[in-house]
């Protein structure tokens, strides 16, 4: 069984996380969504919500499974028993920030092979931290992610203005 691992912090899931994702379903026969607990970030919503947006999103992909980790990639690949890591590039930024990591995470996992996946032309421009700025404004960000999470995380919101 071919297995691949596609991580990120998903704060929250856009369209282009889910077209990546859709990119590995015909390759692999299971691909793990695993959200990094990144201890440098400050995301904008909780590891459980984003656990919740990413099972919502994939509810009907039998193969695909969520999980939370935190520490190194590499020790999730090696205790999921996975060889292939999935990153997805938007331009050539994104592309020269992760064949750098490439290089550290190889030298820690050998076996390791990261694939590089373009997300399509009409995604080039969406990013998490973009639909984050835009959610703090109270803007609407419908267009930028997934369908499926539309209305949970418009929920999110209104419960986090109740709570200031």
């Amino acid at each position: 069984m071919k297995k691949c691992v596609f991580a990120g912090t998903f704060d929250p899931p856009t369209l282009g996380h889910k077209d990546i994702v859709q990119k590995c379903l015909d390759l692999f026969d299971e691909v793990i969504v695993a959200i990094l607990i990144n201890p440098n970030k400050k995301p904008l919503f909780t590891v459980e919500q984003r656990l919740n947006m990413l099972k919502k999103v994939f509810a009907s992909y039998k193969n695909v499974r969520v999980l939370s980790y935190d520490g190194l990639t590499v020790d999730l690949l090696r205790r999921e028993g996975v060889r292939y890591y999935v990153r997805g590039i938007r331009n050539g930024t994104d592309y020269d920030y992760e064949a750098q990591l490439n290089f550290i995470n190889v030298d820690m996992y050998k076996e390791m092979i990261t694939l590089f996946f373009p997300t399509r032309q009409e995604y080039l421009h969406i990013s998490s931290g973009l639909v984050k700025d835009a959610l703090r404004f109270h803007k609407n960000v419908d267009k930028y992610i997934p369908e499926e999470i539309r209305e949970v995380l418009n929920g999110y919101l209104k419960e986090a203005e109740n709570h200031v």
